[in-house]
């Protein structure tokens, strides 16, 4: 009871005369002076804090009678309970409860997905979706979008224009003797597919504007062209390209991830083809070529195109034997169910 044995000894304090309370207090600040040079930061409780407050209120001279902390720690003491106390009377009053996360995360995904839509559109939406929401709410956790993506993405220009886009890239070849041959291949938006293919070890702008008319007959020529900004597609291929009435898409310098579904053709050509063989010369690297677009527009399937190939299969009949047909010396395999 130490709280209690302190008042006692205050109130014995007040009955004692003054000599007896002077020699004591001498007594009390003799055993304060060495426990401050024993104990140099002394632990302290919020109470004792608290009885030093109130002290400081009724003895004028406290900064003579606090030995075992400095006057400016109690004045500090004072100051932060003083803030303290007002955040406590400021405390946030109840309101309007709080919205789920899964509310949040749908308000983003409809704000990143519409980039053009505004709170008052995204209120309305939730509310056709069954949630009502305030506008202020909204526009709390929308994502803010820059002034230059106040437009449709190169991703939606291409989803919206794929049935009349068509792309076109080069890609490199070593031989068996390390000659560098250059395959040029076009392939169409729509549904995926290869229109041409050819090869070639000394392309230049003339022999690329011929490989359009092999690509495009004139009833499917494409609306849009996506090509990167290389050197090779010079006069000759633009004018070619004007000719058709097709309307070249260059994508920025650097960024191949602005011309995907090519890039991601030409991948699929290393990877399910070319990174196995050696072609020993131009004939042999553009039959294997051919081989391999006959395959991969007729029978691979794609997980785009809803587990079907470009030019779509169709389902066999139950029963049967599987029968196997080999595709490049048996790299591939097509299957189908025999009559």
């Amino acid at each position: 009871m130490p709280d209690l044995a302190l008042l006692v000894n205050l109130l014995q304090l007040a009955v004692k005369d003054r000599t007896q309370l002077a020699l004591e207090n001498i007594a009390l600040r003799h055993q304060l002076a060495v426990y401050k040079r024993s104990v140099k930061r002394p632990r302290i409780a919020d109470r004792d804090r608290i009885f030093w407050l109130a002290v400081m209120r009724m003895l004028r001279e406290w900064r003579e009678a606090l030995v075992f902390v400095k006057p400016e720690t109690a004045v500090r003491w004072h100051r932060q309970g003083f803030r303290y106390y007002w955040r406590w009377k400021s405390r946030a009053k109840p309101g309007r409860p709080p919205i789920g996360m899964e509310l949040i995360h749908l308000i983003r995904r409809l704000s990143r997905e519409n980039v053009l839509w505004g709170a008052p559109r995204i209120v309305d939406e939730l509310a056709l979706l069954g949630d009502s929401v305030a506008e202020s709410t909204v526009a709390k956790y929308m994502i803010k979008h820059r002034p230059v993506d106040a437009g449709q993405s190169w991703r939606t220009f291409l989803a919206n224009h794929m049935a009349v886009t068509a792309a076109c890239d080069f890609f490199v070849v070593p031989t068996l003797t390390f000659k560098l041959l250059y395959g040029f291949v076009v392939l169409s938006h729509d549904r995926r597919s290869i229109l041409h293919v050819n090869v070639t070890d000394h392309p230049t702008t003339e022999w690329t504007a011929r490989q359009l008319l092999e690509a495009f007959p004139f009833q499917a020529v494409p609306k849009y062209l996506v090509r990167d900004r290389d050197s090779i597609y010079g006069w000759a291929f633009r004018n070619q390209v004007k000719a058709l009435g097709v309307k070249e898409v260059l994508i920025a310098r650097r960024s191949p991830w602005q011309n995907p579904f090519v890039e991601r053709v030409i991948g699929s050509i290393r990877r399910e083809c070319l990174d196995h063989m050696v072609p020993f010369s131009e004939q042999h690297l553009l039959r294997i070529l051919r081989e391999y677009v006959e395959y991969y527009n007729t029978s691979r399937v794609h997980q785009s195109l809803d587990g079907n190939a470009p030019i779509p299969r169709r389902q066999g009949t139950v029963g049967g034997d599987v029968v196997a047909e080999p595709v490049l010396g048996g790299l591939h395999h097509v299957y189908r169910r025999a009559a």
